[in-house]
């Protein structure tokens, strides 16, 4: 926290007078500083993280002649025994932050003059100007030119002083004053326990006068102000203030912190959502083995998953209950490996039909290497879009899934086979001879396979495809981003989609717009394009039934309009 926390008294003969004073340095202190021999180990402990040591080269600004030409502080004959803190040729104190590398400075001036200027004006307002209702308690107090103080005045017990009491304050100095006021609570609560010390070390040693002599008296010998040090009777005063006053500066830093506050639930999470529920209501009939099964092959992108691959004997769906056995998946790794491992014309085609909600087959006798494909091919749609039969002993129709596993010995019909909108990945065994695929050399498991990617509607490279897939081949194609930079690029690209989604749905579905109005629509979102508003109805699709509930209940339930007078 940029601040300054001081401690302040009120002088009979000087008036307002900083005693001592803690600030902030985040540049590297100058060279030789705590270099001194002996100084760095006579007073080094840890406490709290935070490495406690006496061996500065700062100066005191009150230390005599030799500093009085060039230091902002008052001289040595304008000061008494009580508006003094440290002896002279004392180096002040020194705490370094190891985690942060900030250093936490205590002398009784600050050495810079514009600092030394804020704090003393400070002193000033918080002694003599701004004074709370019965003189002790918190005060606020500043500008933007001098900074915003929280000033907390209170009493010492001293039977030389008139009224037996002498004046102080502790004062916290920052250019921010929202986080200070914000600061308030803590503040007040640390610097009323630190007061709340300093007071009974006093109260203990307080004695009360049964002599003739009065303080004014003892102000002719220049003896009436005590030093707080004698006053509390602790010579270990200042540095306990240092540790506290630094820990203070620490502590009220690090607790308002900002974060980012989330927003409403994205379509995934509520279809993820979804189907979770839609589990809960299932497994009562379900075996509870089976029920935890199918609830982790819908867990959200992030969170713990277990993947499941089915007996290749198999043929249903995710949502059916049959035995499912534990597989480790780490053939395709992510979306640029496959690209790497197919080429960039045969990925294009295979990418553009799954964005398209075409049906994608992949045929092949390693089950890992299909359900490893799926996984990553359903990172480009969104949750609701996804319909995956992993592994299958016969051809399912594409309205059941759109992700199809398949064994190399099942018959694909023929009106697939010459359908525009289903995609065949074949997966076949390398010739001996034959070369590893370009860029994994590396990758022994996918050497000894070769990929040929059909489809009765071929994408040629050169064509013009929707935004979202020439988006994505440039995340892909990019090699100054990490992988985990695309999957937030991925996921921001779907959100915009998803968006685009949720204003087209409500434009045709709710409010039954007509088509000359839609097609206006679909060039303001940039969506014009046959392929691309084909991509918008099948992620239309995708919409949770929250969502669209929502929107339908709105239309019927129209607002209530005041009543007339």
């Amino acid at each position: 926290m940029n601040a300054i926390v001081a401690l302040c008294h009120f002088c009979e003969l000087h008036g307002p007078r900083t005693l001592f004073c803690t600030e902030v340095l985040h540049a590297p202190l100058p060279k030789g500083a705590g270099d001194s021999p002996g100084q760095g180990e006579q007073a080094e402990e840890e406490e709290g993280g935070i490495q406690m040591s006496s061996g500065i080269c700062t100066h005191s600004p009150a230390e005599g002649a030799s500093t009085e030409s060039s230091s902002p502080g008052p001289k040595k004959s304008d000061m008494c025994e009580g508006c003094r803190s440290l002896a002279v040729g004392h180096p002040g104190y020194l705490s370094h932050d190891k985690e942060t590398s900030i250093k936490y400075v205590s002398h009784q001036h600050p050495s810079h003059p514009q600092l030394f200027s804020i704090v003393r004006q400070a002193c000033v307002r918080s002694l003599s100007c701004e004074v709370c209702p019965g003189r002790e308690g918190p005060i606020f107090f500043g500008d933007e030119q001098h900074g915003f103080v929280f000033s907390h005045t209170f009493f010492i017990k001293d039977s030389l002083a008139r009224g037996f009491q002498r004046w102080y304050s502790i004062i916290t100095i920052m250019m921010d004053r929202i986080y200070l006021i914000n600061s308030w609570p803590f503040l007040l609560g640390k610097i009323r326990g630190i007061i709340d010390e300093l007071q009974g070390k006093a109260l203990k040693r307080a004695q009360r006068m049964n002599t003739a002599f009065t303080p004014f008296l003892h102000q002719r010998n220049g003896n009436a102000a005590r030093s707080l040090t004698s006053l509390t009777s602790d010579d270990n005063l200042w540095a306990c203030l240092h540790t506290s006053f630094a820990w203070l500066l620490k502590a009220c830093g690090s607790r308002l912190t900002e974060k980012l506050l989330e927003g409403a639930p994205t379509e995934d999470t509520l279809v993820q959502m979804e189907k979770l529920a839609d589990l809960e209501e299932e497994s009562e009939s379900w075996d509870n083995s089976e029920a935890e099964e199918e609830k982790a092959s819908v867990l959200p992108e992030g969170a713990q998953r277990r993947e499941l691959t089915k007996c290749p004997t198999a043929s249903s769906s995710l949502s059916d209950c049959e035995s499912w056995q534990p597989r480790k998946l780490s053939v395709f790794k992510s979306l640029r490996h496959m690209r790497q491992v197919l080429g960039a014309s045969s990925f294009r085609m295979l990418a553009w039909h799954v964005l398209m909600g075409n049906q994608v087959i992949w045929k092949s006798r390693d089950t890992d290497l299909v359900l490893s494909a799926f996984e990553v091919l359903r990172t480009m749609l969104p949750v609701g879009c996804v319909r995956i039969i992993p592994y299958s002993s016969q051809y399912e129709e594409a309205y059941r899934c759109n992700f199809l596993g398949l064994s190399p010995h099942v018959q694909i019909p023929a009106h697939v086979l010459s359908s525009e909108f289903a995609v065949i990945v074949e997966v076949h065994t390398a010739v001996p001879s034959s070369l590893p695929p370009a860029g994994c050399e590396d990758d022994l498991s996918l050497s000894k396979y070769e990929f040929v990617v059909t489809s009765g509607s071929p994408v040629a490279a050169d064509r013009v495809g929707p935004t979202i897939l020439n988006k994505m081949e440039a995340a892909l194609t990019n090699q100054n981003l990490s992988v985990d930079v695309v999957d937030q690029c991925l996921i921001c690209l779907k959100e915009e989609w998803m968006n685009k989604v949720k204003v087209l749905f409500k434009f045709t579905k709710v409010d039954s717009r007509p088509k000359e109005d839609t097609q206006k629509l679909l060039s303001i979102l940039g969506a014009s394009e046959e392929d691309n508003v084909k991509l918008l109805k099948f992620w239309m699709t995708g919409l949770s039934k929250t969502y669209k509930s929502h929107l339908m209940s709105t239309v019927r339930s129209p607002p209530a309009t005041e009543p007339r007078n």
